[in-house]
């Protein structure tokens, strides 16, 4: 055979344009998703990690390092140590010192020399709110003029020589809320008394660029004064005092060193942008470098033996480890659902290319063709058009998800699509023509008895599968259970199809026999046509399957994700809407809230935080209700729902009768240490109530914690706990509305707001992104594989309309048949999904738990967040796929009517 050339390719792509782009289209559209998954991950994880840097306390942010000055020698050594071309020197060293991939935004660091306490000021001018004189922090700040505005005066300097430690008279600057604080003005001189006095003169009052960035972090005192109080006894009311910073210039630091004991710092603060998730492994190891390491050793030997090294980083590193250690199998999960189907309609796409190519390849065969070399022509056709859509699709996706981390595992995505749809016709080619044929024997039936290499390979992927499993429900989705748990929801599509593909036939064959008897024909021809199983069948209803079983599981996430926060929220609230204050609510506020739009009910309650058992000393909250109202909430909201007679007081208890006992509900803790006694609770206003405990909840709408006590009001004296709290129900509630109606007598929460705050990383909020994408990638993906199965089909059944119309047979008649013939496939393939999604869900959810993508946190106030299949994830493409079969087979009915026999049939066709 001759080598490859041109004018076949050529050729061929002139033939069928049509099939080309549409292998085009398919291949671009799915590079582009392969591509954008990688980029989309890196985006999110990206995004969280510098968010839990930036959400950290800006103090611990950063990387703090501090030193004495040097103290070895004699005095103008140790001034030498703190003037700036030390410090500066000091600081280029420090950042040679800090390891990749960790890297300092230069920008935003700082260094400097300050005090390390305050220093009492005599001056009677400072405000002295108890007789207290102020105090004043000194600072000496590098680069102070980048960092702020100045506002009048000018920045402070040192006039004459260089300052030294007998410097008697500094200049300083101030911030403008410094200034604002502590009636300070520009030419204002503050004495400040140490271990010498010192004379500070401001020059000028600045405000600060960006006040709440890390270069105002290493003392807060530096940019806004502080209130104090002297030490004394808790509760008493201790004299306060003024606490204020100074911010002399750089030069003016060895002033210090004789007025109060000084340190050295430098801030190192990391670049957010050089903040990447897949290098916390080496950024962990850069910062522990620093804080007890190599780089501490380095610290020691350029600035001091007694350098010290204080960071949060570490801290922040390991929360946002764990939470992407939480997450990130599930979305491995996801992907490798929606990439198993989309590789399954490549494959299908270049099966479909081939039956229809069957004669063509048959006859290249017959001619003399060797199968290399006929795989060869078939690549380089196939190339021709999948490289050029693979390199559109990869160049999308870079443009969809600009800055979206590493171009190199995009690429490699767009690569294995491209490589699939190039290889899946000559392989397919290639496998079907080995041997050279005459004649084909029939397409729509398999042979009775699988080959072993089939069976061998289906047995092995069923030990696979039930082995992720297994895996999966002892080690739960974490990044130590490997790849293979990550495919085991394909693994159970996979076997549920191969075990459907050889078992659906049976029961049609054996319905067939009796079918016969049926009146007219349709029936039983369908019925026929259908149990002839096809080994065609066995990617359709893969591709089905395993989109039935990614869309199950991922809508199943999605929905336990969902009901988590809603069920955290509303144990936080206890119901859709609280108002709460800790004084008695106006008397008309119940009606005025019942008002606003969209507000059903609205129940009051008395809460009291200070209620006493008899001893004393413990306090317990306890809830006043009407427990009618009451029972109705809690029964609304599944918090403890209880029978309202049973809360109810006796008869004789009105007005809040000392010796009547009152019926009490309690939280499991409180049962179990009162038991069934009565007991005594004295009240808040100083009224006692007798309580015995008729009903254990673990939970209550009024109170959210593990004690509490809930007990009829009308068994109380009258304004002994008056409502301070009132829950509303309602749909859609309009936290402005609200709020207007309360009119700040009380704050305001909304259990929408409250399940908003559940979300709190980009890395949960892509997580959810990525799932529903995967889930609708799968969906998509399952539909063209379902279409291409009928179109592989659709050239014979439009040749067997034609032949039975020429026999008599109707349109309505061939409507019939096609639909019926469908069906037995179908509906076997929908309750196959169902059923292969439900059992995939079920075998996972030991080991899946929800409560860090649901919540941000390890723990949840509703408890572990566990997966349960979701009924509309596994209705809905169960219909779907029963509507799309029938509606296509309808349709093709329909278009074959409208053509004549002659179109369809013709002289030789083995159709």
């Amino acid at each position: 055979m001759n080598p490859v050339t041109a004018p076949w390719v050529r050729t061929r792509l002139r033939a069928a344009p049509g099939a080309a782009v549409a292998l085009a289209v398919l291949v671009a559209v799915t590079a582009c998703l392969a591509a954008a998954f990688p980029r989309a991950l890196d985006r999110y994880t990206d995004a969280g990690l510098r968010q839990a840097v930036e959400h950290a306390p800006v103090d611990e942010s950063g990387i703090l390092i501090t030193a004495q000055p040097d103290l070895d020698g004699e005095v103008a050594h140790t001034e030498e140590s703190v003037r700036p071309e030390r410090l500066t020197g000091l600081y280029e060293s420090t950042l040679g010192t800090v390891e990749p991939p960790l890297v300092i935004d230069e920008k935003r660091s700082s260094y400097g020399v300050r005090a390390t306490e305050t220093l009492p000021s005599p001056d009677t001018w400072l405000p002295r709110p108890d007789g207290l004189p102020a105090e004043m922090l000194l600072a000496a700040p590098h680069g102070l003029a980048d960092h702020t505005r100045l506002r009048s005066g000018r920045l402070p300097e040192v006039p004459g020589e260089e300052a030294t430690a007998s410097t008697a008279e500094v200049q300083a600057a101030v911030t403008e809320e410094t200034a604002r604080t502590l009636h300070i003005k520009v030419g204002s001189v503050v004495h400040v008394s140490g271990q010498q006095d010192l004379t500070v003169r401001v020059t000028g009052i600045v405000t600060p660029e960006e006040p709440d960035s890390p270069y105002w972090s290493v003392d807060s005192l530096l940019r806004t004064p502080s209130l104090r109080r002297t030490p004394g006894p808790m509760g008493a009311s201790n004299p306060s005092y003024w606490v204020g910073g100074l911010l002399l210039a750089p030069e003016a630091a060895p002033a210090l060193l004789t007025v109060t004991p000084t340190v050295r710092y430098w801030h190192l603060t990391p670049d957010p942008d050089a903040l990447h998730s897949r290098d916390l492994d080496g950024l962990s190891s850069a910062v522990a470098s620093l804080e007890s390491g190599p780089g501490l050793e380095t610290l020691h030997a350029t600035i001091s033996p007694f350098t010290d090294v204080t960071t949060g980083l570490d801290s922040a590193f390991t929360t946002y480890g764990e939470l992407r250690g939480d997450i990130g199998p599930l979305i491995v999960v996801a992907a490798s659902g929606a990439g198993t189907v989309a590789a399954v309609v490549l494959l299908m796409a270049g099966g479909l290319a081939c039956d229809r190519r069957r004669a063509e390849l048959a006859l290249l065969r017959a001619r003399g063709a060797s199968v290399r070399g006929m795989a060869g022509r078939l690549l380089a056709e196939t190339a021709v058009v999948a490289v050029p859509a693979g390199a559109l699709g990869f160049g999308v996706a870079l443009l969809a998800l600009p800055g979206g981390g590493r171009p190199l595992p995009a690429l490699w995505a767009a690569v294995a699509v491209t490589a699939v749809a190039c290889l899946a016709l000559p392989l397919r080619a290639a496998a079907a023509h080995r041997a050279v044929r005459v004649h084909d024997g029939r397409r729509d039936a398999v042979s009775p008895r699988a080959s072993r290499r089939r069976t061998v390979a289906e047995l092995t992927v069923v030990v696979l599968a039930l082995g992720a499993v297994e895996l999966l429900r002892r080690r739960g989705a974490s990044d130590g259970a490997g790849d293979l748990v990550a495919l085991a929801p394909v693994l159970v599509g996979v076997i549920a199809a191969l075990v459907l593909v050889r078992l659906y036939p049976l029961p049609l064959r054996g319905l067939a026999r009796p079918a016969r008897r049926l009146r007219g024909a349709v029936g039983p021809l369908a019925l026929a046509r259908a149990g002839r199983g096809s080994a065609s069948a066995v990617l359709p209803l893969l591709a089905l399957l395993t989109a039935f079983t990614v869309a199950a599981f991922g809508g199943s996430v999605l929905s336990g994700v969902a009901d988590a926060r809603d069920r955290a929220a509303l144990l936080s609230v206890g119901a859709d809407g609280r108002v709460e204050a800790e004084a008695a609510l106006p008397a008309g506020l119940p009606g005025r809230l019942g008002k606003v739009p969209g507000v059903r009910e609205v129940t009051e309650v008395g809460l009291d935080h200070q209620a006493r058992t008899n001893d004393g000393r413990q306090s317990l909250p306890l809830a006043t209700v009407d427990p009618g109202d009451y029972a109705a909430l809690a029964g609304r909201t599944d918090l403890g729902a209880f029978p309202a007679g049973e809360l109810r007081r006796p008869d004789g208890a009105e007005g809040g009768s000392e010796d009547a006992v009152l019926p009490a509900l309690a939280s499991p803790t409180v049962a179990e240490r009162f038991g069934d006694d009565t007991f005594q609770v004295r009240l808040a206003d100083g009224s006692a109530a007798t309580l015995r405990i008729v009903l254990v909840r673990d939970r209550t709408p009024a109170v959210y914690g593990d004690e509490f006590l809930v007990v009829d009001r009308a068994g109380l004296p009258a304004g002994a706990v008056r409502p301070n709290v009132l829950l509303l129900t309602g749909d859609d509630l309009d936290a402005g509305a609200v709020r207007r109606a309360a009119d700040g007598a009380g704050t305001v929460q909304l259990r929408s707001q409250e399940r908003g705050t559940y979300v709190d990383s980009p890395l949960q909020s892509g997580a959810e992104h990525i799932y529903t994408a995967a889930v609708a990638a799968g969906a998509g993906y399952a539909v063209l594989a379902l279409l291409l199965s009928l179109a592989s089909a659709a050239p014979e059944r439009a040749a067997l309309l034609a032949r039975l119309r020429t026999m008599g047979l109707t349109r309505a008649q061939g409507r019939r048949l096609l639909v019926l013939e469908s069906l037995p496939q179908a509906l076997p393939a929908a309750l196959g999904g169902v059923l292969t999604g439900w059992a995939a869900v079920r075998l996972l959810s030991p080991g899946i738990d929800l409560t860090t993508i649901a919540v941000s946190a390890p723990t949840s106030p509703a408890g572990r967040a566990e997966l349960s299949a979701d009924p509309w994830s596994l209705a809905v493409p169960a219909v779907a796929v029963l509507v799309l079969a029938v509606g296509v087979a309808a349709f093709q009915a329909w278009w074959t009517g409208r053509r004549g026999a002659v179109a369809e049939l013709r002289a030789g066709d083995a159709r």
